[in-house]
């Protein structure tokens, strides 16, 4: 996949089918509009997908950066599903400045030689996000374009959608999540060393520190699958500060696999969350921290059908 990032000067030869938002979470609605662009590969087109960096929302101070999907993250996942081409446009106030119509017209049509264009009902773009689809819909004949809205998908009779998505993840429901992303909530991350306490205590873990700008689920233990390379392994993960061995306000992902024995310091790993088990808390002592890790592996074991 090519990246075009930091710029608006650019030109892709080839036609292309081009999809337009955000795309933060990746989730159901956006894998509905990304298959109809890599369906259209199969017409000779490239599938193209241009996204904002950072979103206009977060640019014009409307949101924090927190996202469900960082940017490395968003890369990868939209390598994985056959995307050819990502434009992360740069907001700036001069680009936050160009007429709709401008917009298509130069980058959609110039820059990205779109022939499609697929997008939702919610589709908005150029000067104080007056771009709509209907005049996406309106100029396609003059540019030589066909464009198409994707209609929203639902779960449970509820929109899918990011926001949606975000109030799950930060209430720790990662199941109803799931429900709505079509995949597990992933947290990337590098091992790092920590304060080896798990070794010490005969159950040794794995530590990864989450981007800043990771959402991340309320504080907790959660039966979790942990992807290094090729392979998966079950696990069990605590998100917190670990109140009971340190002061400190930083949060990350603990994490103890189930049969892995191997030294995976400065690997990059996942970590897919499957469900929740309980809250974070403070212990009085560490023999009654091991004594709950004990119980928590022990439902682990049983959560995945592990044999002892």
């Amino acid at each position: 996949m090519k990246i075009i990032s930091n710029t608006t000067e650019f030109h892709i030869e080839e036609k292309t089918a081009v999809a337009i938002g955000k795309f933060d979470g990746i989730h159901k609605g956006h894998r509905a509009l990304l298959k109809k662009i890599t369906d259209a590969k199969a017409l000779g087109l490239k599938a193209a997908v241009m996204t904002f960096d950072p979103s206009p929302a977060v640019f014009f101070g409307l949101a924090d950066d927190r996202q469900l999907t960082t940017k490395e993250e968003k890369r990868a996942v939209l390598k994985s599903l056959g995307v050819d081409y990502l434009v992360e446009y740069p907001m700036t106030t001069e680009s936050a400045a160009v007429e709709p119509e401008a917009f298509i017209s130069e980058f959609l049509v110039r820059k990205m030689n779109a022939s499609y264009i697929a997008a939702g009902a919610d589709l908005s773009y150029g000067r104080r996000g007056m771009g709509d689809f209907a005049l996406l819909e309106k100029m396609q004949a003059a540019y030589g374009y066909r464009c198409e809205m994707i209609d929203k998908i639902r779960e449970d009779g509820v929109e899918v959608s990011s926001t949606l998505i975000r109030r799950f993840i930060e209430q720790g429901e990662v199941v109803k999540a799931a429900a709505f992303l079509g995949d597990f909530y992933r947290i990337q991350g590098t091992v790092v060393h920590g304060d080896h306490r798990g070794r010490k205590m005969g159950m040794p873990t794995i530590n990864i520190t989450p981007d800043r700008e990771k959402i991340l689920p309320v504080n907790g233990v959660y039966y979790s699958k942990i992807v290094i390379g090729p392979d998966v392994f079950c696990g069990i993960t605590n998100i917190g500060k670990k109140p009971t061995v340190q002061d400190s306000d930083v949060i990350n992902a603990e994490t103890y696999i189930y049969d892995f024995s191997g030294n995976l310091y400065e690997t990059a790993v996942e970590v897919l969350l499957v469900d929740f088990r309980r809250g974070e808390r403070k212990f009085a002592t560490l023999e009654d921290l091991k004594a709950q890790m004990l119980l928590d592996i022990e439902s682990g074991k049983n959560f995945f059908g592990i044999n002892a």
